[in-house]
């Protein structure tokens, strides 16, 4: 039994806590590896490691942090199907799911490799009488990130590059379910050139979490996840004097209109509702027709795909659809279909049928695709996160009602519309309550540039994620004022202070 370790001060470290728990290949259901769960000593020893690299890592010239990181880019393009494969061996998803994840992760790399013109300050001459005022931005000093299953790499490539380049050091927290991509990264960090203790992994639970939660010295905490862990992680966090960014969780919605190009719409809502089997944060889990004449022509064209979905193991480059991640997530999967179905959906699609027959594979955590119909606000289907290949239609009478139902989920991460009409578009990208939109584009995710991040229940803390965001969530401004001495003689003065 292979048991995947801690990674502290640029080596791999064995758990010490005596508690562990083991690691499944969902597509068969089996398990060759444990993962280490630390105790509160273990994180200890992870921050202060970061702790002590800070000093050094933070006067680095922003030049050479970035060129550590091209280093890294560099391996990370070169291996990136070893670095696939460990994501498919412990999460299930399809190989060539697994390769986008790591290339969008890359390019947030690629990004925190500007660096050093993201960090430029402000000069300003003679605010007053020969005085003169800039201001710099500086790094935080330990920060953590604690990050989901369903992106082992991608999720954390969304925090440390960014948070490294900007002069933090790291401690990563990944998911106990699918930790090998983690020691893989720190490695090939180390590798690039990144010194010791600069980026720390402790694997854990939730004893981890909270040690990092309460740490007087982890000055800012990075989360994705579900929304109350989301919410828990920022209260916590805040009570305890950290900046906090805490991503949660999504009911995406996807408008098609009755001049939408409907061919084109499904074949969107196939690989958005149904890629990565539906356990993505912007994943579109809600098709919302305006006009039952929309909907039932929008249903026809889905319904022989998903019955053609191919779902099978990343080892079978056939497949289109891996497992879902554990067994107790597919149970929950398949409680959601059968609350919903007895609260009046219609199950057009039924996924709970499927069984894999590859011969290896029978155990695997394998569902189907799942399309239901005549889905109302009042439904368990729609008021929760599935995170499955579940699609609901929700029927609408007019655009101002599908907007009003938009408006009305808790949620507010992504959403789309499908529309050949500018100013119906215009109108939806600027009046919808959601913080990621797409027009004709189902999963609106935003390149590395610019910034990732929801409203409402789907984001805790005033900071997006990567982009601009990233770099002013890990650095704080400094603004210095100063006046050299002329040698003319001034008085006391006991008034507020003008310059001018």
């Amino acid at each position: 039994m292979i048991e995947i370790a801690h990674y502290i001060d640029n080596a791999r470290v064995a758990g010490t806590s005596g508690r562990s728990q083991p690691v499944f290949d969902p597509a068969t259901g089996e398990s060759s590896k444990t993962v280490a769960l630390a105790s509160v000593e273990e994180v200890n020893t992870a921050v202060a490691s970061a702790r002590a690299a800070w000093p050094a890592w933070s006067k680095t010239p922003a030049l050479r942090r970035a060129r550590i990181l091209d280093r890294f880019k560099s391996i990370l393009w070169e291996r990136a199907d070893e670095l696939a494969r460990a994501i498919s061996s412990e999460h299930g998803k399809t190989h060539d799911d697994a390769l986008g994840e790591v290339t969008r992760g890359l390019e947030v790399v690629e990004f925190a490799v500007g660096v050093p013109t993201h960090l430029k300050g402000d000069f300003s001459e003679n605010v007053g009488t020969g005085v003169d005022t800039y201001n710099i931005r500086q790094s935080l000093g330990v920060v953590a990130g604690i990050t989901p299953f369903n992106f082992p790499t991608m999720v954390p490539m969304w925090m440390f590059p960014v948070a490294l380049a900007c002069g933090n050091t790291f401690v990563l927290k990944p998911s106990e379910r699918d930790p090998s991509a983690s020691l893989l990264m720190a490695e090939w960090l180390t590798e690039a050139g990144l010194p010791a203790g600069v980026f720390n992994v402790i694997q854990g639970d939730k004893l981890a979490v909270d040690t990092l939660l309460h740490h007087p010295d982890v000055a800012a905490i990075s989360f994705v996840g579900s929304t109350p862990i989301a919410k828990y992680i920022h209260e916590t966090g805040s009570a305890n004097g950290k900046r906090v960014q805490a991503l949660g969780g999504a009911k995406n919605h996807a408008v098609i209109m009755p001049d939408a190009d409907l061919d084109m719409a499904a074949n969107a809502l196939m690989g958005a509702a149904f890629g990565s089997a539906g356990e993505r944060c912007m994943a579109i889990s809600v098709a919302v027709p305006v006009t039952d004449a929309v909907a039932d022509a929008l249903i026809e064209r889905l319904v022989p795909k998903i019955e053609a979905l191919k779902v099978g193991p990343a080892s079978d480059t056939a497949s289109e659809m891996g497992p879902i991640v554990t067994q107790q997530a597919l149970e929950r999967i398949r409680g959601l279909i059968d609350k919903g179905e007895a609260q009046g959906a219609k199950v057009v699609t039924d996924g709970r049928s499927f069984r894999q027959d590859k011969q290896g594979y029978e155990n695997g955590y394998y569902i189907g695709g799942t399309l239901l119909d005549n889905v109302t606000p009042e439904m368990s289907v729609w008021q929760e996160e599935i995170f499955g290949p579940v699609l609901s239609v929700v029927r609408s009478n007019s655009y101002q009602e599908a907007v009003d139902l938009i408006s009305s989920c808790q949620y507010a991460n992504g959403t789309a519309i499908f529309t050949r009409d500018g100013d119906t578009a215009r109108a939806f990208a600027q009046d919808i309550e959601v913080g990621m939109v797409g027009v004709n584009v189902p999963i609106p995710v935003p390149m590395a540039f610019h910034s990732f991040g929801g409203w409402k229940a789907s984001i805790f803390g005033d900071h997006a994620i990567h982009g601009m965001e990233g770099i002013r969530f890990y650095t704080r401004i400094k603004t210095t004022t100063l006046r050299w001495p002329t040698g003319q003689r001034t008085d006391a003065e006991f008034v507020m202070p003008t310059l001018g």
